[in-house]
């Protein structure tokens, strides 16, 4: 069997992988992974570190929601955004051992995808606002830039056990997926 369009044609061998992620979607989360552990480990230690970082992360940040609108299909948020309703059904059969594979996000990995960015956001523009003049020191605003940045920690930590299981549940490794950009076919 080989693979056009998503379609196989008997009589072929299927290749062992196929590119889902390109190398955009690849370098933007890796970036973003390590842009914001480095950002959050300086916090109030290392200021011009970390305003620096979180400048970058907001440049990644519009590139990918860029990317999300033009790039290539599994990159594209029309491919992995779906309803609430679509996330809890999903959720559901993740729990009961069921859920369908996906070659592109799940729906409850577009749900975070979708929400850690943004977190994101939020964390950037409370992180600028704080260094304009009519925020300078209020307190109010450098609790809420801490408030999203823990919060996104715990979406963090959430995405990777969301990996974790999606990995063991399909028997394939994520991670690597998410490094050389292939999957297998089915």
């Amino acid at each position: 069997m080989s693979t056009i369009h998503d379609t196989i044609v008997a009589g072929a061998t299927p290749p062992a992988t196929i590119k889902v992620w390109d190398p955009f979607v690849r370098v933007f989360h890796w970036s973003l992974a390590g842009l914001f552990l480095l950002a959050y480990a300086t916090g109030d230690e290392i200021e011009t570190v970390h305003i620096a970082a979180g400048y970058t992360i907001a440049g990644l940040l519009m590139l990918r929601i860029l990317w999300g609108l033009v790039g290539p299909r599994h990159a594209r948020f029309s491919d992995f955004v779906r309803s609430p309703r679509a996330v809890l059904a999903y959720l559901r059969d993740v729990a009961l051992l069921r859920a369908r594979r996906y070659l592109g996000h799940n729906p409850a990995g577009g749900a975070m995808v979708v929400t850690l960015i943004l977190m994101l956001i939020g964390t950037c523009i409370t992180g600028y606002i704080m260094t304009t003049a009519s925020f300078w020191g209020a307190k109010w605003v450098e609790e809420v830039h801490e408030a999203f940045a823990n919060l996104t920690i715990g979406l963090v930590v959430v995405h990777v056990l969301g990996v974790l299981v999606a990995s063991f549940e399909h028997r394939e490794n994520l991670v690597r997926a998410m490094i050389t950009g292939r999957k297998r076919p089915s």
